[in-house]
């Protein structure tokens, strides 16, 4: 799911490491609790090797002062990686359902054709529909024995079952009439985590330590 977050992102634009990782948080919502430099690196790194992205160093002289006398590394996206884009897209199998995978795909719903969108929402849907009627099992046979807060903690994840049904079969209603999704209409609860604060000089911060990566 990372390596497809990445080339869309990339086919975009080329960005570096730090602003490659802060359009990752802003963009895949919950899945982002997984995403660090701990995984971005070798992740960039294995997609080089396919031949699926490039890096080069940005211009010395575009960079702010007080960050580093040496350009920033930009990743930009190949012709290959674009064609891997679009098989990873074009993708609908089990995976798609599962909350990462469904939210990494949703995000690049906008490149996405009409008839695979149908398949991941309605794969989605029916594996939201399976966890709705396990919780709804669960509170019929066990309620009297759970203790008040467990029994709270099962009530939300119903309800949140149920607002996420309701949710795409709205979505889903409206890919089979051809039109977009309604705004602000149907919408799921997620956290919003804090995202790294800007320094106040407007300059991105100096990336961390990457992982030596070997150059020809």
């Amino acid at each position: 799911m990372l390596e497809l977050a990445i080339l869309g992102l990339l086919q975009e634009t080329p960005m570096h490491g730090y602003e490659l990782r802060k359009e990752l948080v802003t963009k895949l919502g919950t899945f982002r609790a997984a995403i660090s430099y701990g995984t971005l690196y070798p992740t960039l790194k294995r997609l080089q090797t396919a031949g699926w992205i490039t890096e080069s160093e940005s211009d010395p002289t575009m960079i702010p002062p007080m960050t580093s006398k040496r350009g920033r590394v930009v990743y930009k996206i190949t012709a290959d990686g674009k064609e891997r884009f679009a098989e990873l897209l074009a993708q609908a199998g089990p995976e798609t359902y599962d909350d990462a995978g469904f939210g990494v795909h949703f995000a690049f719903f906008s490149r996405t054709d009409r008839a695979t969108r149908l398949r991941i929402l309605e794969g989605r849907r029916r594996r939201i529909e399976e966890r709705r009627e396990g919780l709804r099992d669960v509170l019929s046979r066990a309620a009297g024995r759970l203790d008040a807060y467990t029994l709270e903690l099962q009530r939300h994840g119903l309800d949140a079952c149920e607002r996420e049904v309701r949710w795409l079969e709205e979505l889903i209603t409206n890919e089979r009439s051809g039109r977009a999704p309604a705004g602000s209409a149907g919408t799921i609860d997620i956290p919003v985590a804090e995202l790294p604060q800007e320094p106040a000089t407007g300059d991105a911060p100096p990336e961390p330590p990457r992982p030596h990566l070997d150059r020809p």
